[in-house]
Order: structure tokens, then C-alpha cells, then sequence
């Protein structure tokens, strides 16, 4: 089976002169859009730009998309007068500031979940990993529910919020968590379990479709793929390009263990999310759960076995270099450890904004 990829990031536009996030009034959405096509959209809030990837046969492909997505916008915001980054949180700019984005869909999200969409000021990274149907992407979506928090600990990229050092490597999950339906998803039986599930919230009026579930993880209600949407959006291309090829590299595990009829262990939400938490708190560089010794092991360990785990199917992927550089994140630090040793040199978080603007071409 082609493990297809799809990858979605949400940029953040800013004053030049300030740093801090302001509405592009969506001229960059309209100028990309000749450009790029519907491979731009805007967001909830109007410092946001999202971008997404065509469907990519393989990684190398989904990188070439990437910084080409990000050169494009670049340049266009440049043109425009604007600068742009990806940082999981601004650091210091205030979401009651920001103005929301002049569409029904949204307005209809303020009216009902009120200031929790509001401050919902965050930009994160989505990771499509296509499968041959929805019975496969449930069963694989329910066994890798275990690795999100490893990889999540790379990906941590927002220690700043509203001017403060949170303590947190990710913050922005814990202003996410305000949302109804988030988090690291349940466990489902089958498919028909899941759906039904679906059909209830709808027919209850909790949603009107499928989109409004926002796990960490979800069967895409209208692809046949499996979404990972737990990151926060590196600073840099090959840090996204990384995080994509970990996330079809445990996709192409698990289908391979299924095909030799072996299951990885399944582990309830509740475990998960323990370590999701420490993940958030201390990216790689405290200690996550090994549930099956019952104890404690340093976050790096833990990640490295991740990656003997799926070591028998990079090469079929093509995706050697880009997990390997898995190893670079552990020894010079995530977004959020860099954002941290600027902020520490520096007492400045409009240097820290700086450090942003500037990583997000790099490597490109």
C-alpha cells in the first residue's frame, strides 16, 4: 500500500516594524491564490494563513511542496508589507486584540463556543498519511494513538504566551483544550461504532458534520486518511518534513504488523494522555511513561526506540533522511528549546519574534 501524505501549516502574519500578529485583511490569501490555487485558504483569525500540500506520493514530493508553499507566501507577505513565521504561539501579541475572520462559519463558532474561540490564537500542524479505506485507517488511528505523544515532544514549538514564559515547551495545546472534542480520541470498535458516534453528535446538534471533532487524531470524515493534528507548527521546513515522515513511518508499522496478523498493544485515553501532558510540559527533555515496563524513561530513549521500531520500513517509504534528522531535533533542541535560549541571551521577546521570522525560510 502508498502511504500518500497531505500537510497543512498555519503561518502567522505580523507587523514588520512590531512584531506583533495583525490582520493581512486577506490580500495574501488573494494575491496567493493566483498563484498557488486553493492551496491557500484563510483562517479563523486574520493574522492566520493556512496552506496545504497537494496529496504527495512520498516525502521527498510533500518537501518540495512545503517550501514552495512557504517561499510563495514569503514573498507575497513581503510584497504586501507584512512578515510571517510559524511558532506554535505568538510571544507576546494579545488574542483579544486580533479581529476574527469575516465569514458565517466563523461567526457561527463565536457564537457558540464565545471567548474560547476567541483567544483560540494558535497555529498548528496537520499530517494527512493516506490509507486503502476507513476500516484501515480506524484500526491503524487506534494503535498509534500511543506514539502521538513522542512525536508531539519534537514537534513543541510554543513556550510564550500573551508576553509570558509559560513554563510549557507547548502551550498552544493547552489553549486548545478549551475546545469541546479535543485531545487524544477514544478507542472505537469498528468503524460503524465510530460513524454512529458521528451521527449522534449530529443528529443532537453537538455538530453539523464530522469536521467539528478536533482530536489530536482523527479518520478524516470525508478522506480515506488517517489526520494527525496533536503538533504544534515547527519553525522550519525540514522539522515539518521530519514530524511527517515519523507520523506514515508508524502508519506503515502498524499496517505491516496487521499484515503479519500482529496488533500493537492498544492503551486507553487515560494513560495517553499522561504522557501527552508531560509532552506538552517538558518536550523531549523529561521523562514520558513506558507503559509497558510501568515506569519512567528519559523522553530521548523513548523516541529512539520509537524509531528501531519503525526502522524496517523507512527505506520502502524514502523517508531515511528526513527521520534520521530526528536525531538533530534531540541534540540541538525543538522550537520551543531554541525560542528559550533567545529569550535566555537575550531578555527580548521581540527577539525571540526575530528568531521566528528568521527560521522560516531556512534549509529552503
Amino acid at each position: 500500500m502508498q502511504f500518500t501524505l497531505g500537510i497543512e501549516e498555519e503561518y502567522m502574519v505580523m507587523d514588520p516594524k512590531t512584531r506583533e500578529l495583525c490582520s493581512h485583511e486577506q490580500k495574501i490569501v488573494e494575491q496567493a491564490h493566483k498563484l498557488i490555487r486553493d492551496k491557500v485558504k484563510a483562517e479563523f483569525h486574520q493574522a492566520v494563513v493556512e496552506v496545504g500540500t497537494q496529496i504527495c506520493t512520498n516525502i521527498e514530493e510533500a518537501r518540495q511542496d512545503v517550501a514552495l508553499l512557504r517561499k510563495t507566501i514569503w514573498t507575497i507577505a513581503g510584497d504586501l508589507g507584512y512578515s510571517i513565521g510559524a511558532s506554535g504561539t505568538h510571544p507576546f501579541s494579545e488574542w483579544a486584540l486580533q479581529l476574527i475572520t469575516d465569514h458565517p462559519r466563523y461567526f457561527e463558532i463565536v457564537n457558540e463556543m464565545q471567548d474560547a474561540a476567541r483567544s483560540n490564537l494558535i497555529f498548528g500542524l496537520h499530517v494527512h498519511v493516506g490509507m486503502e479505506n476507513r476500516e484501515m485507517a480506524l484500526h491503524i488511528a487506534n494503535s498509534v494513538r500511543y506514539f502521538l505523544p513522542h512525536i508531539f515532544a519534537l514537534s513543541t514549538n510554543s513556550p510564550f504566551w500573551e508576553g509570558r514564559n509559560t513554563g510549557f515547551k507547548s502551550f498552544r495545546t493547552k489553549v486548545f483544550d478549551k475546545f469541546p472534542r479535543t485531545g487524544i480520541p477514544d478507542y472505537f470498535g469498528s468503524i460503524e461504532e465510530y460513524d454512529n458516534y458521528v451521527k449522534l453528535l449530529i443528529k443532537t446538534n453537538c455538530i453539523d458534520n464530522a469536521k467539528k471533532i478536533w482530536w489530536d487524531l482523527r479518520v478524516h470524515p470525508f478522506f480515506n486518511t488517517v489526520e494527525f493534528r496533536i503538533c504544534d507548527i515547527p519553525l522550519t521546513t525540514d522539522e515539518t518534513c521530519t514530524l511527517a515522515a515519523l507520523f506514515q513511518a508508524v502508519c506503515a508499522k502498524i499496517y505491516k504488523l496487521r499484515a503479519q496478523n500482529l496488533n500493537f498493544i492498544i492503551y486507553n485515553r487515560a494513560l495517553v494522555n499522561e504522557n501527552k501532558w508531560r509532552a506538552s510540559r517538558y518536550g523531549i527533555d523529561g521523562n514520558l511513561i513506558d507503559f509497558g515496563k510501568e515506569m519512567e524513561v528519559n523522553a530521548r530513549a523513548l523516541i529512539y526506540e520509537l524509531l528501531d521500531f519503525v526502522d524496517d520500513v523507512v527505506d520502502d517509504l524514502g523517508s531515511r533522511p528526513f527521520i534520521e534528522n530526528t536525531s538533530r531535533i534531540l541534540e540541538q533542541g525543538t522550537g520551543a528549546d531554541k525560542q528559550l535560549r533567545i529569550y535566555e541571551q537575550t531578555n527580548d521577546l521581540v527577539a525571540v519574534a526575530d528568531f521566528i521570522q528568521e527560521q522560516f525560510l531556512k534549509g529552503v
